[in-house]
């Protein structure tokens, strides 16, 4: 069953995160996943929420999305993603 990790993130050092943004993507395919979506325009259709940066990944399931996260790889990357950018994000199971 595919898994998603969501993230709404709010980008407070763009030269830092440029190189969050530049490494990463090795990182997520190595752990099988891929991007739905990474940034572009948002629109509110309901509710009062606020759209920052959205970015939607896809990895084949649970499993692989946990061992991505917590992988040496990734654990190095967040600490410059939470020095350049706050935000929020969501572990999510597919069907």
């Amino acid at each position: 069953m595919p898994a998603y990790l969501y993230g709404n993130i709010d980008i407070t050092d763009p030269a830092l995160y440029e190189e969050y943004r530049r490494e990463v993507p090795a990182v997520i395919a190595a752990h099988g996943g891929r991007y739905l979506v990474r940034g572009g325009a948002v629109k509110v259709l309901e509710g009062h929420g606020v759209p920052n940066r959205q970015v939607i990944l896809e990895f084949p399931d649970m499993a692989h999305l946990e061992a991505f996260y917590h992988s040496p790889e990734y654990q190095r990357l967040v600490a410059i993603r939470q020095r350049a950018a706050s935000g929020t994000l969501f572990a999510i199971e597919g069907y």
